[in-house]
């Protein structure tokens, strides 16, 4: 036999042994009637598992093990633990858990027991580990619900009783968790009766878990390895781990994502903290790290400054990207556009959320906008504005630093209620707009009709999401 012929055989029974090897990864969507597909035109084909199947391929073993009617509740009046499904999912042995569990525990005759809710969720998820320790296993939030019978399934039980419980079980127990809720709270159209997305719904949920299976992970940081600083506390936010510590007397705070996005990003946000945190837990999702420094009452001023250069300092050094995000609402503007005009190569984009640009209309009210006595008192005291005179020359906000700021080439995206007499953006936003377009700068301004200064960012926030990712190259 010639060489060039044992050479070929030898390749191919080295292929075939490997592909005999490689076993696919094996998924398993545990839940109760979204996940078994309820109400979907060829579930067998729609139900988002299946529509997962179909998008990661011959690699991976997707299987529905969703039941209808069943709840996470042990003493629920119908437990998912009590069915067929459960065990086969256990005796499926699976890489991957999606747990979708908590809609049918919002019905008056369950909501009883929701003092079990985290004790049956740990339980249900120990069980999974018991059969593999290397399991992956992420939680997922319950879509809202439209429906007006407040003793069965019952939207304000799944906004304010389930999701915070589960997200706790997330914190406690080390899991991950995804934000569904969120995705779906502006698609009503997509749960024709009010519960049960339709197969376009099961395509965004399929869609959503197909990148969290995808996401990249990159190595953990540990902050404050010889950087002599202290965490105060460690808590739950939103089922991600917080980090409390102090620089000098300032407060600050650093969340930690469960899995890390490569470069790691980070997002610097501004006021007010907590506030809205939709877009904060869909970036955190996705391995970004979300940090805060407090300047509250410093609106944008030189010590505003010197604290967040020496948080930016801290926060690189430790291991996070050298380009930053930069997220304000209201005064927030302040000190995120006078910070970026002072660091413009060190911002990855900015996100302003019916952001102050001109001190003289917010807290001034010296224009259109409202007068804060308090407010307008200390930001004349840390700018030094002490007479009149003074007030005129006044040339410290970001409406007057705009060359400055597009000088950075990042994007900008601004959230803007189109009613608001607060911060009206005739005297903001608008004309911070029209300088940063006239000099080629990058903005993007998302108007709301008829909303005032509040609420703050978008129900659904994935068009912030998508803005951000973009921006960092996620």
């Amino acid at each position: 036999m010639k060489k060039s012929s044992k050479l070929l055989i030898l390749f191919l029974l080295t292929f075939s042994v490997g592909l005999i090897a490689q076993e696919p990864l094996k998924i398993a969507c545990v839940g109760n009637s979204i996940t078994y597909g309820a109400g979907v035109v060829n579930r067998e084909k729609n139900a988002y598992p299946a529509q997962l199947q179909e998008m990661l391929g011959d690699n991976y073993e997707v299987k529905n093990f969703g039941v209808s009617g069943r709840t996470l509740l042990n003493k629920g009046n119908h437990p998912y633990t009590e069915t067929e499904a459960y065990q086969e999912a256990l005796n499926f042995i699976p890489d991957i858990v999606f747990m979708k569990l908590g809609t049918n525990d919002s019905k008056l005759g369950n909501r009883v027991y929701l003092d079990d809710f985290e004790k049956d969720y740990q339980n249900l998820i120990q069980s999974f580990k018991n059969k593999n320790d290397k399991i992956r296993i992420v939680l997922l939030l319950p879509v809202p619900a439209f429906t007006k019978d407040t003793a069965k399934i019952w939207n304000p039980v799944i906004k304010n009783k389930i999701i915070p419980l589960t997200q706790s079980v997330a914190f406690n127990s080390n899991v991950e968790v995804i934000d569904l809720y969120h995705l779906f709270v502006d698609k009503k159209d997509l749960l024709p009766d009010g519960i049960h997305p339709s197969g376009l719904g099961q395509t965004i949920i399929a869609k959503r878990l197909y990148g969290v299976i995808h996401q990249e992970q990159k190595k953990s940081i540990n902050f404050f390895e010889d950087k002599n600083v202290t965490i105060e506390k460690s808590e739950n936010f939103y089922g991600y781990s917080l980090l409390n510590f102090k620089i000098d007397s300032t407060q600050c705070n650093i969340v930690v994502p469960k899995k890390v996005a490569k470069g790691h990003p980070w997002v610097l946000r501004a006021r007010f903290w907590g506030h809205e945190p939709q877009t904060d837990i869909a970036l955190l999702e996705r391995g970004f790290h979300i940090a805060y420094c407090d300047v509250s009452s410093l609106y944008g001023s030189k010590l505003a400054l010197k604290r967040w250069n020496y948080f930016y300092k801290l926060m690189t050094s430790a291991g996070l990207s050298k380009k930053v995000v930069l997220e304000g609402m209201s005064r927030g503007g302040l000190i995120i556009y006078n910070w970026a005009a002072k660091n413009p190569k060190k911002i990855a984009a900015i996100y302003a959320d019916a952001p102050v640009l001109d001190g003289k209309s917010w807290p001034g009210g010296m224009g259109q906008g409202k007068l804060s006595k308090g407010d307008w008192g200390r930001f004349k005291k840390v700018y030094k504005l002490k007479n009149e005179r003074k007030l005129e020359r006044f040339k410290d906000n970001p409406i007057h630093k705009v060359k400055k700021i597009v000088k950075g080439g990042y994007p900008m995206l601004h959230i803007v209620g189109d009613a608001d007499v607060v911060v009206p953006i005739l005297e903001n936003t608008t004309p911070f707009e029209k300088g940063v377009k006239r000099l080629g700068g990058q903005i993007e301004v998302i108007h709301k009709p008829n909303i005032g200064h509040h609420p703050h960012s978008l129900q659904n926030p994935t068009p912030i999401v998508d803005f951000i990712m973009k921006a960092t190259n996620q």
